[in-house]
């Protein structure tokens, strides 16, 4: 499996695509997310709103009272951000996203087109276009012996020498309900995860990863 950023995700679905495009893996922005929104906040156009320091919100977005967003976050055209959501800071959330009922969102990217709509928590991750977390399902983004985290890739560890990191989703990537990623995960673009999975590892390309962690591709060939 590739686990280049330009293999999993189209760069041109988010403002932070120049920025992604210097890294070679994508978890290695992870580190800069909270500069990257510092920098681009102040030159986003006029249709961005700081409504609070550090906080800019386009004024299609529609924001529920209720919600809370930390600084610096930056929510996109049209984006939802529903009630109860929890934007813990250095969030860069795309156009047309859904940020739900009781989400916490805590040092990601967020694609254009993604949504976490339901008691999603997502940290230190990065979600490609159109991926979208089902309800309950979450990132785990520190290892319970909180040593440094690694990617496996079959026989390959790759470390990342960061304690958090949850997970990385190509584009298009469908998780299922109540499923757990777990830290270092990267699905690839195109992928589905059953419901109720504990994923490790990763996920290639166009394949499903089904209950006990068996891996198909959609052409019904196992992995």
């Amino acid at each position: 499996m590739q686990l280049e950023t330009k293999s999993l995700l189209d760069l041109s679905h988010t403002l932070a695509g120049e920025y992604l495009a210097g890294f070679l893996y994508p978890w290695q922005a992870l580190d800069g997310i909270k500069e990257l929104i510092l920098t681009l906040g102040p030159s986003l156009p006029e249709d961005y709103v700081q409504v609070q320091p550090q906080v800019w919100v386009h004024t299609t977005a529609r924001v529920a009272p209720t919600a809370f967003l930390g600084a610096p976050c930056i929510i996109g055209p049209r984006t939802e951000v529903r009630h109860c959501a929890f934007v813990r800071g250095s969030a860069l959330v795309g156009e047309d996203c859904v940020v739900g009922n009781s989400v916490e969102l805590k040092n990601v990217i967020l694609f254009d087109r993604v949504q976490t709509p339901h008691y999603n928590y997502v940290g230190d991750s990065i979600l490609g276009y159109r991926s979208h977390m089902g309800a309950g399902s979450i990132t785990s983004n520190v290892k319970s012996d909180k040593t440094p985290v690694s990617v496996k890739n079959g026989p390959e560890a790759i470390p990342t020498g960061r304690k958090k990191f949850g997970a990385i989703l190509g584009d298009r990537v469908e998780v299922g309900c109540n499923s757990v990623l777990n830290p270092g995960c990267v699905l690839g673009r195109g992928c589905s995860v059953y419901p109720v999975s504990c994923v490790r590892g990763t996920v290639p390309p166009d394949s499903i990863y089904k209950t006990g962690g068996v891996i198909v591709s959609r052409t019904g060939k196992g992995e």
